[in-house]
């Protein structure tokens, strides 16, 4: 008898864990929501979906990075906010999915990409490499190159056709990186308080290729995100010298 009440509370256990992990990776409830404070007093919090996928929550606003759907582990986009703002980074499955965005969107939501997902989507705001927008009085967004550097993977990200985005959130700086790898540009960038860095070869970066490129502008903490297998914790150990504060999220 006592056999057969263990069995039955160890399998309601176990359930409760799975319906857990199932509603963190379908909808936006994530215990690991990472929150940040503008100078102004007002909060930033990160959802780390998966993968390069992204929900960022600022002032009673939702803003989306690279939604997609279909990858595993699938996402049910209908559960989430509508956004304000979606920002899509180039045109390969993993960060454009025309689903995605429908189900995200309503009259008021502003889509920003590259010209070729605006061209593929059909509507849109296209930017190009160092076009600066603002969107609102405490929300401007950058256009920054992303693509490969290494001779035989540039057919992967080729320069000048996809960005990556610097999002100002009142004051509060955010890099979103894309898929690049160590490109020089990254050394003109300023005042990152939080950067995202990819991490998996041979699409973007090493983690040596991506402490590199930390040194280059050194944020104030950075993500390793868009990794693998990748032993991205040994991030840390190479910027264990610098002030940078390195979190690793379940980003794969």
């Amino acid at each position: 008898m006592i056999k057969n009440v263990l069995t039955v509370i160890l399998i309601s256990l176990s359930c409760l864990s799975c319906n857990s992990q199932q509603a963190n990776s379908s909808g936006n409830s994530n215990a690991t929501d990472d929150v940040y404070t503008t100078d102004s007093g007002k909060n930033v919090t990160f959802t780390f979906i998966k993968h390069a996928s992204l929900e960022i929550k600022y002032d009673g606003l939702s803003i989306q990075v690279d939604p997609v759907s279909q990858l595993p582990p699938e996402t049910d986009y209908s559960k989430f906010d509508k956004a304000a703002f979606i920002f899509v980074t180039h045109e390969h499955f993993d960060h454009f999915d025309k689903d995605a965005i429908a189900a995200l969107s309503d009259e008021n939501t502003q889509v920003v990409l590259n010209k070729r997902c605006a061209d593929m989507l059909g509507s849109g705001k296209a930017m190009s490499n160092g076009e600066t927008l603002k969107l609102r009085d405490d929300i401007t967004v950058e256009a920054v190159p992303a693509y490969n550097i290494t001779p035989d993977r540039t057919k992967f990200h080729p320069k000048g056709r996809d960005n990556g985005y610097v999002i100002s959130l009142d004051g509060l700086r955010i890099y979103i990186a894309a898929d690049t790898e160590d490109i020089p540009e990254m050394a003109q960038l300023k005042d990152i308080d939080i950067a995202f860095l990819p991490c998996n070869q041979p699409y973007t970066m090493t983690p040596e290729q991506l402490a590199n490129a930390a040194r280059m502008f050194s944020p104030r903490v950075i993500y390793p995100y868009h990794f693998n297998d990748t032993p991205v914790e040994n991030i840390k150990e190479l910027l264990k010298d610098t002030q940078i504060e390195v979190k690793i999220r379940n980003m794969k």
